[in-house]
């Protein structure tokens, strides 16, 4: 079911429109949906439409590349880790996508706004891969979310991860700076690599690594990223070396199997730490997101009574 507004301040005989998708539309893409529905009209206006909220998939707000099924969305809310009028973060869970789209139905955006029916505006700021967990912002107002934007595109948040990696990363390795490449498989699936530095395709991209703690065949690294390129801190642990475990894209696949055995059946990436400036008052914000059970009982599973400190190694 649609419900489609007409942009601005409708005149006096405005009407709701509501129409039913035909199995023949299933899956389609909204913006290409209502390209072909609402003939004539500007695709610019279709698109303002939809980011102002003024088409609704089932009752809820939908982004352009929603695509539509029988079923709305289910409700869901996710702890909370800050909240206000103008921004919320929360702790996505691993498994769980920010969005529908490439053959995921909805995600945790779609969820939040069948959750909260009377919210006017919820964006998402930035995005975490399916398979990470840990904070999430959501930006309540368009105002909020162009200054939060606008920080993660100059790289004035703070934004720092928790990886488990295969063997010893060592101690005096904390930067690396190397270019990194998408491409598609022959299957359609994207993948990242690095690339020479010279490369008219390699995007420049820096993460910084500190050793929070080194275990029996493991480093728990403290992963910051300067740039937020697709698959980056799984790319450059991978191309060092070290690959994150459970990744299932870039990772010992043979190994990871051997670990799903043991109670990691996740990549273990966790966005653990967050700062921002707050979009209105510019208050520095510091949240934190603490490793969820499963990644916590696997750590306290292969840690040894004593943990051993990297500056004794």
């Amino acid at each position: 079911m649609k419900q489609i507004i007409g942009g601005g301040a409708p005149p006096a005989s405005a009407e709701v429109q509501f129409l039913t998708v035909g199995e023949e539309s299933e899956g389609q893409r909204l913006d290409n949906f209502l390209i072909r529905v609402l003939k004539g009209v500007p695709k610019t206006h279709v698109y303002r439409i939809i980011r102002s909220g003024e088409v609704r998939v089932n009752k809820g707000r939908a982004s352009a590349d929603a695509r539509k099924a029988d079923k709305p969305a289910p409700a869901r809310e996710f702890p909370v880790l800050f909240e206000d009028d103008h921004v919320l973060a929360v702790d996505k869970p691993a498994g769980v996508a920010v969005h529908g789209g490439s053959g995921v139905s909805f995600g945790v955006i779609e969820q939040l706004r069948q959750a909260r029916p009377t919210a006017r505006f919820l964006e998402l700021v930035h995005r975490l891969d399916r398979e990470t967990s840990g904070i999430l912002l959501v930006a309540k107002r368009r105002s909020a979310l162009t200054r939060l934007q606008d920080q993660f595109r100059e790289r004035e948040t703070g934004k720092t991860y928790l990886a488990l990696v295969t063997g010893a990363w060592p101690a005096n390795r904390k930067v690396i700076d190397q270019p990194l490449h998408k491409y598609l498989q022959a299957d359609g699936e994207r993948r990242v690599r690095v690339v020479a530095k010279d490369d008219p395709d390699g995007m420049r991209a820096i993460t910084l690594v500190k050793v929070q703690e080194q275990l029996p065949g493991f480093s728990l690294l403290e992963v910051t990223i300067k740039t937020g390129r697709t698959h980056q801190i799984r790319v450059h642990l991978a191309s060092a070396g070290h690959a994150i475990a459970g990744d299932d894209k870039y990772g010992d696949f043979e190994l990871n199997k051997v670990l799903a055995k043991q109670g990691l059946k996740r990549m273990f990436l966790h966005a653990w730490r967050l700062q921002f400036d707050h979009p209105a008052t510019g208050e520095r914000i510091a949240l934190q997101a603490p490793l969820p059970p499963e990644l916590q009982k696997f750590t306290d599973h292969v840690r040894p009574t004593a943990p051993v400190r990297p500056d004794r190694l």
